[in-house]
């Protein structure tokens, strides 16, 4: 490294500069160093004070240029040099230098020591549950042996002998939350898989991908529910396993999308109705009055070719409208 260093410098003195820069952090995380190791190394690398503030594990360290540790209550100054400790963090790794822009040499410094930085915090003083997007692949991954996914659950910060369950956003990381309660939510559309003992969470994941294709955006043209939790679909979840997504759907889901393609109102109306308790309550639900809503029925059978009104005629326009979800690609 020594060597590549020193022909860089003869090339260009940033990327000569750039090169040692790493080479000394990655010798300060192989010994294991500290935080306030790693922040004086930033401090005299960059030839200015550096300060490390992480707020939410009560972290605050400041050394000046000379390697002297001198911490600080001032905030810091928007204007300086910055780093967060991972992609999306909150700033907490700063360089004090305000007279001039950043150089490569200082973002090189801010990167390689804010990585550090992190290691040794997730180390030494633990990270919030389900962060790690490759702990969470393992710990949801069934190919991957027991030991690996015990170890991916510690780092998560899950305890082996309590449950757990996956949650299957449709945009979005994949998520592991700890207990049997409902955990918040990200926004959108989620399936929940079942809390199960952690080394099941593979399993718990699998349903939770199921139930993200019960889902709906809650729109007119998509009316149903945009959280499905696994364990409240019962039998309804085999029909997952008869519907291939982007495949040609069933005639019933057809004839459902033709109609309801020159008829706004049709999906939430028929949707209001599989999902309430009478006819009633589905005109308030869509706030129509109730003769409104029969004479949309009877011209939603004449444009389904089936009853509506008899609990024949509601299952099967139920089994479409689930179905008409599960066909999506």
């Amino acid at each position: 490294m020594k060597e590549l260093a020193g022909r860089l410098t003869a090339l260009d003195p940033d990327a000569g500069a750039a090169v040692r820069v790493i080479a000394y952090f990655d010798r300060l995380s192989e010994s294991r160093a500290g935080l306030e190791a790693l922040v004086r190394g930033a401090a005299v690398l960059a030839g200015v004070p550096a300060r490390l503030v992480d707020a939410e594990r009560r972290v605050q360290v400041r050394v000046e240029a000379d390697g002297t540790r001198r911490d600080s209550a001032a905030p810091p100054d928007p204007g300086w040099p910055c780093a967060a400790l991972a992609p999306g963090g909150a700033t907490a790794l700063w360089l004090e230098r305000a007279e001039a822009a950043p150089s490569v040499v200082d973002a090189v410094i801010l990167e390689r020591a804010a990585g550090a930085v992190r290691l040794v915090l997730d180390r030494t003083r633990g990270r919030a549950p389900a962060d790690d997007p490759a702990l969470v692949e393992t710990v949801l991954d069934a190919a991957a042996p027991e030991t690996a996914r015990l170890h991916a659950a510690r780092g998560l910060g899950l305890d082996p002998a309590t449950s757990a369950r996956a949650l299957a956003p449709l945009d979005g990381r994949p998520r592991v939350v700890a207990g049997r309660a409902h955990a918040e939510l990200p926004p959108g559309r989620v399936g929940v898989g079942p809390a199960v003992p952690v080394l099941d969470l593979p399993r718990s994941w699998a349903d939770a991908r199921t139930a993200l294709r019960f889902t709906a955006e809650g729109t007119a043209q998509d009316p149903g529910p945009a959280v499905v939790y696994a364990d409240e679909l019962g039998g309804v979840a085999l029909l997952a396993g008869l519907v291939v997504p982007g495949a040609e759907p069933p005639s019933d889901v057809q004839v459902l999308e033709a109609a309801g393609a020159g008829t706004p109102w049709l999906l939430a109306t028929l949707h209001a109705v599989v999902s309430t308790a009478s006819l009633r309550a589905a005109a308030a639900e869509i706030n129509v009055h109730h003769s409104t809503l029969q004479d949309r029925l009877s011209h939603a059978e004449q444009l389904l070719g089936w009853p509506l009104r008899t609990p024949q005629g509601r299952l099967r326009l139920q089994l479409a409208l689930v179905m008409r979800h599960l066909a999506r690609p």
